[in-house]
């Protein structure tokens, strides 16, 4: 995570959820695993959740989505063996003004999800001191994380990203996801073998299922 500059008081508010976190975690057994019915939550904010990951009171691989911190779903061979190839791919046709993220923070309203790939407009230096707030184009691979990397599509969309694909190794397709309209894509399709794919928000980018796909 990224170094704000943040002071004192956050300093306390770190001290005070690093007890509130290790309370929990010692009495995590006798928990329930799911929010208690009529309780109230308290969602943790993008700048709650930068400073308690700043004092090392978050683990590094974890995600903040709708005010929650997850775990990051751990990568398969083949999700990255796909990452490497979309991003060979993409390298080839990325016009001037945009560059690509690789699993680095989204600044959403209530969420820093972390895309596989993100192509975002602008320069690298334009963001030293801040996260993007959104993308052109989003891709998330899935190959056991269907559903986590569907519940990411909120936010997504909430930020104005203009497209994101979803692809799906074990299925060998691709859920697309355009158009975003308060807090949701109003256009999905799904594209499989045979299939050739090309992005509403990056036109040059072209793409051939099969070819993504083979080994």
């Amino acid at each position: 995570m990224r170094d704000d500059g943040l002071g004192g008081g956050h300093s306390a508010l770190a001290e005070w959820a690093g007890r509130t976190i290790i309370c929990g975690m010692m009495n995590a057994v006798e928990t329930s695993p799911v929010p208690l019915s009529g309780a109230q939550i308290w969602p943790l904010s993008v700048a709650a959740y930068r400073v308690l990951g700043e004092a090392g009171l978050i683990p590094k691989n974890t995600e903040l989505l709708y005010g929650f911190v997850y775990n990051k779903m751990s990568k398969s061979p083949l999700h990255s063996a796909l990452l490497r190839r979309l991003k060979r791919m993409l390298k080839t046709v990325l016009p001037p003004g945009y560059f690509i993220d690789s699993e680095q923070p989204l600044a959403c309203a209530d969420s820093e999800p972390e895309p596989d790939i993100a192509v975002i407009r602008g320069s690298e230096e334009e963001f030293w001191h801040e996260h993007p707030h959104t993308a052109e184009f989003v891709i998330e691979i899935s190959s056991s994380s269907h559903d986590y990397d569907r519940s990411k599509l909120r936010a997504y969309a909430a930020a104005g990203v203009k497209e994101c694909w979803l692809v799906l190794g074990p299925e060998k397709q691709i859920e697309v996801h355009r158009h975003p309209q308060d807090g949701r894509f109003t256009e999905q399709a799904l594209h499989g073998a045979g299939g050739v794919l090309a992005s509403a928000a990056l036109p040059e980018f072209t793409l051939s299922l099969d070819a993504l796909f083979a080994k």
